[in-house]
């Protein structure tokens, strides 16, 4: 061996051992610092979030963080989204538990956008956690989509990263008016009575503006607190009131013992939409009192969005279809999914578009495709204002009504509106 040869022999075995040594080899290197490398490659992408493990969110947020996780195998087992210049994104998603909790929301997006070096985030659950994380997604220059979050100010306080898939509470009520209208014009006197939070406060001052502007006159305008559980007080003042119909409520425990004191006073109303509770399976327990019960949903599986209905709308599809979606959710998870479940699917189906159609990961491209997104999935429309006074709110998706139907024993959930939607028709009056 020469002494050149042994030179470089040497040097080799020190740059190996030195490699080592840092717990690295060589092909771990960045593709940035291997020129030879070919342009086709692969990038990691992480996607940053937090869910409500523990505290009060619990339930609804571990759904939507499934459906998010759902996403994010499906297209990673799919060999990850490819993009023009031949370049396979593939994602990992960074997650802590927020506890329910507002405050650990803005500590942990902050660590998921300065220490985990999230490239995109998603919203925790609920409207409050929601508008937390949004506050420091734009503060560090992330897109944030946001599902699980409904409340309409966010998105009304000048961010131009943070996207909507929600329908927005302005118009969460709104379809149940419609719906009234269509089956019984002659129908004039309404009652609203909500849940004393920001959510249910906000979707109840809108569908009473919304139905004054309809000729409805509002005969009870009323909240109660969050945990009520004797709804007594607010019986007699609307059976003083005499409406000839009932819209209101606020979430699950609150909406049910709500519509079954109803229906154990036998209050004479023609309809009865509430907020939340009524797409729960677990409202069926109610028995009788569930039937025709009318609630706002962000998804049901019923609901059949497809390839076809997009070409008739003119918009672009990404799939699954509902069909598809809930047989992969039932296979992962061993349970039917929820709306909160589809919303969180839903959301990484959008941004697996945006980066599709941007070509890149980059920040700036990707936003300008969310600006013009019109796209339409198995969870319905996603489209956004891009108005400076409310950019990123939802604008395309409308909410789906159903209503319980049947006998106690063979309850079901049936959609009544939108009529392209419907898979049985109104049960009318239902007093």
């Amino acid at each position: 061996m020469s002494r050149v040869h042994a030179l470089v022999v040497t040097l080799f075995a020190a740059l190996a051992l030195a490699l080592s040594a840092c717990g690295q080899a060589p092909a771990a290197q960045p593709l940035a610092t291997q020129p030879a490398a070919p342009a086709a490659g692969a990038r990691v992408v992480t996607i940053g979030y937090t869910a409500s493990l523990s505290g009060k969110l619990n339930v609804e947020s571990v759904r939507q963080q499934n459906g998010l996780k759902l996403w994010v195998d499906q297209v990673n087992a799919a060999g990850g989204v490819k993009l023009a210049d031949g370049t396979k994104i593939t994602f990992v998603p960074k997650s802590y538990d927020d506890e329910s909790n507002k405050d650990r929301v803005q500590e942990l997006y902050t660590r998921l956008a300065t220490e985990d070096n999230a490239d995109f985030m998603v919203s925790p659950y609920s409207s409050g956690l929601a508008d937390a994380a949004a506050v420091i997604a734009e503060q560090y220059g992330k897109i944030m989509i946001t599902t699980g979050a409904a409340d309409d100010a966010t998105y009304k306080k000048g961010y131009t990263l943070v996207y909507q898939l929600y329908t927005p509470a302005s118009r969460y009520l709104t379809g149940a008016v419609d719906l009234l209208a269509q089956q019984d014009p002659a129908l004039k006197k309404l009652a609203i009575v909500h849940e004393n939070d920001k959510f249910s406060t906000s979707v109840g001052e809108a569908v009473k503006g919304y139905a004054e502007s309809k000729g409805y006159k509002i005969v009870l305008f009323e909240g109660y607190d969050s945990g009520t559980s004797d709804f007594a007080p607010f019986i007699n003042k609307i059976t003083q009131a005499k409406p000839e119909a009932i819209l209101g409520g606020g979430h699950f425990q609150d909406g049910s013992t709500f519509a079954k004191q109803l229906f154990e006073k036998q209050v004479p109303v023609k309809y009865l939409a509430l907020l939340v509770a009524p797409p729960e399976p677990s409202f069926a327990e109610l028995g009788a009192a569930a039937i025709g019960t009318v609630g706002p949903s962000q998804w049901e599986p019923q609901a059949s969005f497809s390839q076809d209905v997009a070409t008739k709308l003119g918009v672009a599809w990404i799939g699954p279809d509902s069909a598809a979606f809930v047989a992969a959710y039932k296979n992962a998870y061993g349970e039917d999914p929820s709306y909160h479940a589809a919303g969180g699917y839903a959301a990484g189906l959008a941004l697996q578009r945006a980066i599709e159609q941007a070509g890149s990961v980059d920040t700036k491209a990707v936003k300008a495709v969310l600006d013009k997104m019109n796209l339409l999935t198995f969870f319905g429309n996603i489209k956004f204002d891009i108005t400076a006074e409310a950019h990123g709110l939802q604008v395309g998706h409308e909410m789906v009504y159903i209503q319980w139907q049947g006998a106690p024993g063979s309850l079901a959930k049936q959609v009544v509106w939108p009529a392209d939607a419907a898979t049985a028709k109104l049960l009318y009056p239902i007093r």
